[in-house]
C-alpha cells in the first residue's frame, strides 16, 4: 500500500464534482456554467474546489460561470494561478464575493493588471477585504484604465502585494506605496528605476522582494539610504541571477549589498532575514561581521556568493541557509527559488553531485525537484540536470521505499521532459535511464501508451547503441503490460512496428545475439498476441519473411528461436492469416525443430503450437495433404517426450485461442499439444489459471474430451490432472458458509 494512505475523501469528492461538472450544470445564454443544485459551501470548500479546477486545467470562462453564485459557493482565498480566462468571466465570477486572497499569477486570455484591479475596486466587497494580491507574470498595461482614479491604492485593505515579472513602473510604485497598510511587496524582475516611493510606507513595510532589478537607476549611496530608512523591514531579498551573456555586470547591486553587510546592526535594526545570492561581490569578513551583529538572523541567502562554506555559519544551527555547501543548503534553495530559473539550475547542478551515490530513499528531496520541473517546462537548463538528479534519487531500489502517487508524478514530469526535448540525446538518456527500473515500468501507474510511443519515436531518429539498448528494454516492458485497446492502438502505428522490424534486421545482419535484440523480439511478441490487427502489420511490414531468414540463421540460439516461434504462434492463431504461414519450407523447418530432442522445450512447444493451429482446419490446409498427417502424427509423438517444466515459459491473457483445439473433432496431436499447454499454466500458476478456465468455457471443452470415447489416453491423463488440480484448488479456497 502506498505509505501516504488512501486519499482524503475531500479531494475524492471534489475530483467527482470536476468530472462531472457538465452533468450537474446548466448553460446560460453566455455560455457559462451554472450548478443546476449546489449547497451551501464552507468558504474552505469552495476555494478547494476552485483550486482542484484549476490544478486539472479545466478552469476557463465556462466553468469559472458556477462561482456566479456568490451565496452558495462562498470563495475567501481564490486562485486562478496559471488558467485561461477573460477579464469579463474574472469579473463576473470572482468579484461579487468576499475575498481576502487572490492569485491571478500567469493568467491568460486577456486578463491584466489593470482589469483585475478595476474588477476588484468595482466591488464594494474586495475593495476592503482583500489582505494580499499576486499578479506575477501579468502585463499590467495601467494606460487600459477608463478611470484615472482608480489603482492599487483603491484596495484599502491589502497588505501584501506581488507584481515580480510586470512591466511595473515608477509611477505604479508610487500610488502601491501610500497603500496604508502595506506589509510585503514583490517587484522582482521589473522596470522600475527608482525604489524612493518605499519612504511612503516605511512604518509598515515588513517584507521587501527585489530580485534581480536590472534598470536601477540610483547611485548605491540612494539605494542605500531608502533601504536603511525600512525601520519595520524584517526580510529584505536583494539577490540578482546575472547571466554570463549580459550587458549589466551589477556591480552597483553588489555594493549596495557589500555596505548592508558592513553598515551598523542600527540599519534596518528589525532585519532578521537577508538574501543576497548572486551577488558575488562581497567578502567573507562582511559576511562574518553582519552575522555576528545580528543575533536574530533566521535566514541567509548565499547562493552563487561563492560564501555559503563561510565558516562563520557553521555554529549556526537555527539559520537557514541557501547555499551550495551541503544538502540543507541546496534543498533551501530549491524551496525558496523554485520560480528563478537560474538559480535553480546552479541548486540542481550541485544537488546533483551531492547525490550521485544516494543510498537512502529521499521523497522530499525528489519533491523538489519534480516541483523545479513544473514550474519551467520548457527549460532545457533546469530539464538536463532535473532529470539527472530523479536518476539518482530513484535509482537501484529507492523508487520502492517512496510513496507510488510520487514516483508516478515523477514518471509524468519525465515523460514531459522526452516529450519536450525529442532531440536532446542527454536529456532522453536520463529519462530512459530513469525509466530503466523493473518496479517503475511494472509496478506504477501511468500512461504507458504514451511512454511507448515517446521512446519509439526518439528510437527512430538516434542510433546510440546504449540508449537503443535500453529504450528497446523500456518498450518491450511497456507493450506487455498494455491494455488489449492500447495494444490495438499502438498496433495501428506502421511506424513502431517498423522501428522494432529495423532493430532485429540491424542485429541479424550481423549475426549478433544481445540483449536489444531480445527486448526486440520480446516486444514484437506481446504486440501481436491476441492482437489479429498487430499480426496483420507484422505481416504488411515484411516481417514474416525477416523472421523466416532470423529462424534459419539462429538456430543453436534457444532464446532467439522461442521468441520467433512464439510471434508465428499468435499469427497461426488468427484464421484470417493462417495462409500467410501455409510455406512448405518454413514448416518443414518448424517441424524439424519439434522433432529434434537436442532442442529446448520451449523451442519445440511453441513449434508445436504453430503446426497444431495449421493443422487443425483440414478444410484450410493448402498444402500436400500426407505433409499435414506426418505433422499431426509428429506433433503427437513429440509432446509425449516433454518433460514437465518447472520454469515459467509461458503466460496466457486468455484460453479463448485453445478453444478450437480442444473440440472431440480435432485430431490427437492437436488436442494434445493443447491440453499439454494448458496443464503446464495451471500446474505452475493454479490460482491465476482456474478462473479463466471457467471464464472463457474451457473446464466444459476438458469435461467433454474426458467423456468421449474415442479420445487419446494421453489426453485423457493429463485432462484428468488439470481438472483434479483446479478442483482441489477451489475446495481448498471454499469458505464455510
Amino acid at each position: 500500500m502506498d505509505p501516504e494512505g488512501p486519499q482524503a475523501l475531500c479531494d475524492l469528492c471534489l475530483a467527482q464534482v470536476c468530472c462531472s461538472l457538465e452533468a450537474l450544470c446548466s448553460k446560460r445564454a453566455d455560455g457559462s456554467m451554472s450548478l443546476i443544485w449546489a449547497p451551501l459551501f464552507p468558504p474552505e470548500l469552495a476555494d478547494r474546489l476552485l483550486q482542484t479546477m484549476a490544478s486539472k486545467e479545466m478552469l476557463n470562462d465556462s466553468t469559472v460561470g458556477i462561482f456566479r453564485d456568490s451565496k452558495e459557493l462562498r470563495l475567501r482565498r481564490a486562485s486562478i494561478r496559471c488558467c485561461v480566462m477573460s477579464a469579463e468571466a474574472f469579473r463576473l465570477a470572482l468579484c461579487p464575493h468576499r475575498l481576502l486572497e487572490l492569485d491571478a499569477s500567469w493568467a491568460s486570455e486577456g486578463l491584466t493588471g489593470a482589469s483585475v484591479v478595476s474588477g476588484l475596486v468595482s466591488s464594494p466587497e474586495c475593495s476592503v477585504s482583500l489582505q494580499r494580491l499576486s499578479l506575477n507574470g501579468l502585463h499590467l498595461d495601467w494606460g487600459s484604465l477608463e478611470e484615472s482614479c482608480i489603482g492599487f491604492s483603491s484596495l484599502l485593505g491589502l497588505r501584501t502585494l506581488h507584481l515580480a515579472n510586470t512591466d511595473l513602473t515608477d509611477d505604479i510604485l508610487e500610488d502601491i506605496c501610500s497603500l496604508p497598510h502595506l506589509e510585503s511587496l514583490d517587484i522582482s524582475c521589473t522596470p522600475v528605476s527608482n525604489l524612493s516611493a518605499l519612504l511612503q510606507c516605511k512604518n509598515s513595510l515588513r517584507s521587501l522582494i527585489a530580485h534581480r532589478l536590472r534598470q536601477l537607476n540610483m547611485s548605491p549611496s540612494r539605494l542605500l539610504f531608502v533601504l536603511s530608512q525600512l525601520d519595520a523591514l524584517r526580510h529584505l531579498d536583494f539577490s540578482d541571477d546575472r547571466l554570463p551573456a549580459e550587458d549589466t555586470d551589477g556591480r552597483d547591486g553588489d555594493e549596495v549589498a557589500r555596505q548592508l553587510l558592513e553598515g551598523s546592526s542600527q540599519i534596518l535594526p528589525s532585519l532578521v532575514s537577508l538574501d543576497l545570492s548572486g551577488r558575488k561581490m562581497i567578502g567573507e569578513a562582511a559576511l562574518a561581521a553582519f552575522v555576528e551583529s545580528r543575533s536574530g538572523l533566521i535566514f541567509l541567502g548565499l547562493l552563487a556568493t561563492g560564501l555559503s562554506s563561510s565558516h562563520v555559519l557553521t555554529s549556526l544551527r537555527n539559520l537557514k541557509v541557501t547555499g551550495e555547501a551541503n544538502e540543507n543548503q541546496v534543498c533551501e534553495a530549491l524551496r525558496r527559488y523554485t520560480e528563478r530559473e537560474c538559480f535553480v539550475q546552479k541548486a540542481l547542478v550541485q544537488l546533483y553531485r551531492l547525490t550521485t551515490d544516494a543510498d537512502t530513499a529521499q521523497p522530499d528531496m525528489l519533491e523538489l525537484v519534480l516541483g523545479t520541473m513544473k514550474s519551467h517546462p520548457s527549460s532545457l537548463h533546469v530539464h538536463l540536470v532535473a532529470t539527472a538528479c530523479v536518476f539518482n534519487l530513484t535509482t537501484q531500489d529507492l523508487a520502492e521505499a517512496m510513496p507510488v502517487s510520487l514516483i508516478r508524478s515523477t514518471i509524468t514530469q519525465l515523460l514531459h521532459a522526452m516529450k519536450t526535448f525529442p532531440n536532446h540525446q542527454q536529456v532522453q538518456k536520463n529519462c530512459l535511464l530513469a525509466l530503466c527500473s523493473d518496479y517503475i515500468l511494472q509496478d506504477i501507474p501511468f500512461d504507458r501508451y504514451v511512454a511507448a510511443m515517446l521512446v519509439i519515436n526518439w528510437l527512430s531518429n538516434h542510433q546510440d547503441p546504449t540508449l537503443q539498448r535500453m529504450a528497446v528494454a523500456v518498450i518491450s516492458i511497456l507493450v506487455a503490460k498494455l491494455s488489449k485497446e492500447e495494444t490495438a492502438k499502438l498496433s495501428q502505428d506502421v511506424v513502431f512496428m517498423k522501428q522494432l522490424l529495423a532493430i532485429v534486421q540491424q542485429k541479424a545482419m550481423v549475426g549478433v545475439v544481445d540483449s536489444t535484440l531480445k527486448f526486440a523480439l520480446s516486444a514484437l511478441w506481446n504486440l501481436t498476441d491476441e492482437m489479429p490487427s498487430a499480426a496483420r502489420s507484422f505481416i504488411q511490414c515484411q516481417g514474416l519473411e525477416l523472421y523466416e531468414e532470423v529462424l534459419e540463421s539462429y538456430y543453436n540460439e534457444p532464446t532467439i528461436q522461442q521468441k520467433i516461434l512464439g510471434l508465428l504462434n499468435n499469427i497461426a492463431e488468427v484464421k484470417e492469416l493462417q495462409a500467410d504461414l501455409m510455406d512448405e519450407g518454413l514448416l518443414e523447418h518448424i517441424l524439424i525443430l519439434l522433432k529434434d530432442t537436442q532442442v529446448e522445450v520451449g523451442v519445440r512447444y511453441f513449434a508445436g503450437g504453430i503446426l497444431a493451429h495449421l493443422t487443425s482446419k483440414a478444410e484450410a490446409w493448402t498444402l500436400d495433404q500426407d505433409f499435414r498427417d506426418a505433422i499431426l502424427k509428429q506433433l503427437h509423438e513429440s509432446i509425449t517426450t516433454w518433460a514437465h517444466l518447472e520454469r515459467e515459459m509461458v503466460s496466457y491473457r486468455s484460453f479463448r485461442p485453445f478453444c478450437p483445439l480442444l473440440q472431440t473433432c480435432q485430431p490427437s496431436g492437436v488436442q494434445l499439444w493443447a491440453v499439454w499447454a494448458i496443464h503446464l499454466v495451471c500446474s505452475q500458476n493454479t490460482s491465476h489459471y482456474s478462473s479463466m478456465l471457467e471464464r472463457d468455457g474451457v473446464t466444459e471443452l476438458l469435461k467433454a474430451l474426458a467423456a468421449h470415447p474415442d479420445t487419446h489416453s494421453d489426453i485423457q491423463r493429463l485432462v484428468g490432472s488439470i481438472l483434479r488440480t483446479v478442483e482441489g484448488h477451489q475446495s481448498s479456497g471454499a469458505q464455510p458458509l
